[in-house]
């Protein structure tokens, strides 16, 4: 990606229920737009109305969505001290960020540059067709809860140095890794959140079946036939597994220092 950044990618919950929840972010039309931030800052679009009582969150993808970010950056602005909420660009097709120009080729991704997640809704249907993962609206909250630990790590300064060091031990890996603890960490308190009411073992399996699917070593075998670790830029479907679980077995952010972890 070209325009003085580096994109950082990531590879509507299966719940009994998510609560009412007040929407304070837009959608636009046309597949392309972005929403607001959590202090009620919108964007210039049309307010997903339908979105405005929690049991169409269970029944529309859209809505599930809006519930996920709203969730997990609640959840981050109680913990990181000066938590900015990252805004988040819906697109389908390309789109231009702070980073340069982005395809869908890219899937979702966080641009460090302008500070904004961008999410490839159609991610979410190759996640299944192309890369064999089981699906589900706990793998979409998964990818999002990884994209949204970039933002994270840069906020708390381990997103820069060398992030694009390749290799099963190198920078990119472990950065990537600790963005999967980071959504694992999420997981854990999604429910206190309150945009949340349950979070069942099924929902969890779906985010470590997710996690599994965009493991570099199955992506390889899946497109070249071959693995080879020192092309590796987000780790093993065993060390995403590994390190997601970390998170959501310790809720601790702190457990997430991939950075001097053996991998």
């Amino acid at each position: 990606m070209g325009g003085g950044g580096l994109a950082i990618g990531g590879g509507g919950l299966g719940l009994v229920g998510i609560i009412a929840f007040l929407l304070i972010n837009y959608l636009s039309g046309g597949g392309l737009g972005a929403i607001g931030n959590l202090d009620g800052q919108t964007s210039q679009g049309q307010p997903l109305s339908q979105c405005r009582k929690g049991a169409q969150a269970n029944e529309k993808e859209e809505c599930a969505i809006l519930a996920d970010i709203n969730s997990i950056q609640k959840y981050w602005s109680g913990v990181v001290q000066g938590y900015t909420p990252s805004r988040t660009v819906f697109f389908t097709g390309q789109t231009q960020t702070g980073c340069g120009f982005a395809s869908s080729d890219v899937g979702p991704f966080y641009c460090p540059v302008d500070k904004h997640v961008y999410i490839d809704l159609g991610f979410f249907d190759q996640l299944e067709s192309r890369l064999g993962a089981q699906g589900g609206p706990f793998a979409e909250a998964y990818v999002l809860a990884h994209e949204y630990g970039h933002h994270v790590q840069d906020l708390v300064g381990t997103l820069t140095g060398g992030s694009n060091e390749q290799g099963a031990t190198g920078r990119s890996v472990r950065t990537e890794l600790q963005a999967d603890c980071y959504a694992g960490v999420w997981a854990n308190h999604a429910t206190q959140t309150g945009y949340i009411v349950d979070l069942t073992q099924q929902d969890i399996a779906q985010g470590i079946d997710a996690a599994a699917a965009v493991g570099d070593d199955r992506i390889q075998a899946r497109t070249q036939g071959q693995v080879n670790p020192e092309t590796w830029t987000h780790g093993s479907s065993a060390q995403r597994q590994h390190w997601f679980m970390v998170g959501y077995k310790t809720g601790k952010p702190g457990r997430c220092d991939t950075f001097n972890a053996q991998l």
